[in-house]
């Protein structure tokens, strides 16, 4: 099979794309999948670190921008349908899956209009706008949160979860590993989160007697690293400063507490490697939908939410050290949170696009020469 994950833009929608490739590809050694996006995309340099080819289309965003953003994306899409088209014609996919992000619709549409079998992979509670368009005409739609049901059809929507990276899995099976204080990771995504990381900050005088007991692993971002790793050295805290954490597997291994944004793909994460939460919704995410994500883990008991809007130093140092006092409750967030996991959310999906393959170009999928293209009949 030879599968196009199309999207991308940030971690929330590449990582799990990264998933669903690491699923296909380990199924059979002549599986193939092609990355398309963007180069000011996260995908530019995640997706060739993680081995796997990307093309890339001259897409932009357009909600949210403005008015002058709004007509800068709106005049380039032609472009973006004429080259997504010509990457089909060159790889010729069994199937497309679209993963959110501007870079996603061209793509989708395109492989739709040359009859591919097409799918998207929506991570949030409250769908975005390119997927709930898309939503319409692929001809199957994969959720993470009950929520997301009610903004597609019912007949070809599947509830299976966000996929999960292969080195996260494991988490799933063991324990925190053991180690002398009380370990916190904190991040706001992949590029980092600023609000986020001021908070913190000023969470820390309201902590001074407790730590000896505490450490942090804190990604900050490019931007912040600098800020953030003076103050925690300025006030003696045990710290391990970064802007981007590369093994999110042995980082979450290792916490106890994890203090995070809410994107979909995070809270993911959070529930396969079952760890007690304290979630801060980017307050400018479309639609406020890290915000809906959240509620969905704090009404099951695994996760508790602070508004940044309402969230001071005081009020965060108080939930870790309410958290750090007790361990009854942390174990009980820890239980929920794996309740909601959903490991083989990978699995699931590419069953799927291989059925919808098989129903559409046979077993085989379509017919290749040893170029890659297709053979005429």
């Amino acid at each position: 099979m030879r599968m196009m994950i199309a999207g991308g833009g940030t971690g929330g929608h590449v990582f799990p794309g990264i998933a669903l490739a690491e699923e296909v590809c380990t199924r059979h050694f002549k599986n193939e999948v092609i990355f398309v996006g963007t180069k000011a995309g996260l995908e530019s340099t995640v997706v060739p670190a993680a081995g796997y080819r990307l093309e890339t289309i001259s897409s932009k965003g357009i909600k949210g921008k403005g008015r002058f953003g709004l007509l800068k994306g709106l005049a380039i899409l032609p472009l973006s349908f004429f080259q997504s088209w010509l990457i089909l014609l060159k790889y010729r996919p069994d199937v497309v899956v679209g993963v959110g992000g501007y870079s996603s619709g061209p793509l989708v549409l395109a492989a739709w209009m040359q009859r591919v079998p097409t799918a998207i992979q929506e991570q949030n509670a409250l769908p975005g706008f390119t997927n709930r368009t898309l939503g319409r005409v692929v001809r199957a739609v994969f959720i993470a949160f009950t929520e997301a049901r009610g903004f597609f059809p019912p007949d070809k929507t599947y509830l299976i979860g966000n996929p999960i990276r292969r080195a996260l899995m494991e988490n799933y099976l063991r324990s925190t590993v053991a180690h002398d204080r009380f370990s916190l990771l904190i991040f706001g995504g992949s590029l980092g989160a600023k609000g986020l990381n001021t908070r913190m900050m000023e969470a820390l005088p309201y902590l001074e007697d407790v730590k000896d007991k505490l450490h942090f692993v804190h990604q900050t971002g490019k931007s912040d690293l600098d800020r953030v790793k003076a103050e925690y050295s300025s006030r003696h805290f045990s710290a391990e400063v970064v802007d981007f954490i590369g093994d999110m597997s042995d980082a979450y291994a290792k916490a106890e507490l994890v203090i995070c944004r809410a994107g979909a793909t995070t809270l993911a994460e959070l529930t396969v490697c079952k760890k007690a939460s304290i979630l801060v919704p980017f307050p400018f995410a479309a639609d406020n939908h890290q915000e809906v994500n959240a509620r969905a883990m704090v009404d099951n008991g695994a996760a508790i939410m602070l508004r940044e809007s309402e969230l001071d130093g005081a009020k965060l140092a108080a939930e870790i050290r309410s958290l750090l006092n007790d361990p009854a409750r942390r174990q009980k967030m820890e239980k929920q949170a794996a309740l909601l996991g959903r490991p083989e959310a990978s699995k699931e999906l590419a069953d799927v696009c291989v059925e919808m393959m098989v129903t559409t170009w046979g077993p085989q999928g379509r017919k290749r020469s040893n170029s890659g293209k297709l053979q005429k009949p």
